[in-house]
């Protein structure tokens, strides 16, 4: 199950953190991985460590985000799957944030969201098939943080956006559906240092912090075609974060 020989998958963001886990996993499922991102040097790097093909990609750029998908066709002769998920998540306070921080993050979550996805359209509607995935997040849809408010409205914005782009495409055989993660065990957060991993995983009902595959496998499942009758659906990747509701029902 879940097997994805002969298809061409694009990550963008893959070059480090969740988009690397999701590009590793679809590789190993036997796919043919397009690494999109905008750090040329992890991006080389992830795509020689996992037999990938990378391309340079501001998400924010509608002309990029074609090349990208262009690139792709182009080179191993069909697109099959994309999983769209730049992200950044930079903190600022209401009371501060400016113009150009909200516009940066909304930029850059929910409208590269909306130009990868646009830009896979043309070659999924031609061969009658495909598979999105967006990387969403808890935080916004479901939880909130402070210092995070454009971000959390990235994030739920992506969902909405889902739900009604999954109705557009249903008839073209394109499913569109998305993974939500909680505290994932990237290198931003090992820096932080193990007192607040500590603290962090205390509030995980699993204990654990998600490692980038445990996105890469849920992502792998909906990009499969096994996920055939799921569309305009999330998929919540936490260890049971969001579900006690105080800190005394963790066990």
């Amino acid at each position: 199950m879940f097997e994805l020989h002969d298809q061409t998958a694009l990550v963008t963001g893959g070059a480090k953190g969740i988009g690397k886990g999701i590009a590793s996993v679809l590789a190993r499922a036997g796919a043919r991985v397009v690494i999109g991102d905008i750090d040329e040097d992890a991006g080389r790097a992830t795509a020689a460590e996992i037999g990938g093909h990378f391309v340079r990609l501001d998400v924010t750029r509608r002309d990029d985000c074609r090349a990208a998908v262009a690139e792709a066709v182009e080179r191993f002769g069909s697109l099959e799957i994309v999983c769209a998920n730049t992200g950044i998540f930079p903190q600022a306070a209401l009371a501060d944030m400016t113009e150009q921080d909200w516009d940066t993050v909304l930029d850059t979550n929910l409208k590269g969201t909306f130009f990868t996805v646009q830009a896979a359209l043309e070659p999924m509607r031609r061969q009658r098939y495909g598979r999105i995935v967006i990387t969403s997040s808890i935080t916004g849809p479901v939880t909130g943080y402070p210092g995070w408010s454009h971000y959390g409205a990235s994030k739920a914005g992506q969902l909405g956006f889902m739900r009604s782009a999954a109705l557009e495409v249903a008839n073209d055989g394109i499913t569109i559906n998305a993974i939500q993660p909680g505290n994932v065990l990237t290198g931003g957060l090992e820096a932080q240092g193990e007192e607040y991993l500590a603290q962090m995983r205390a509030t995980i009902p699993l204990h654990e912090l998600a490692l980038p595959e445990d996105l890469g496998h849920a992502a792998c499942f909906l990009a499969s075609r096994e996920a055939r009758y799921i569309t305009g659906q999330t998929l919540i990747v936490d260890g049971g974060q969001i579900l006690p509701e105080s800190p005394d029902a963790v066990p």
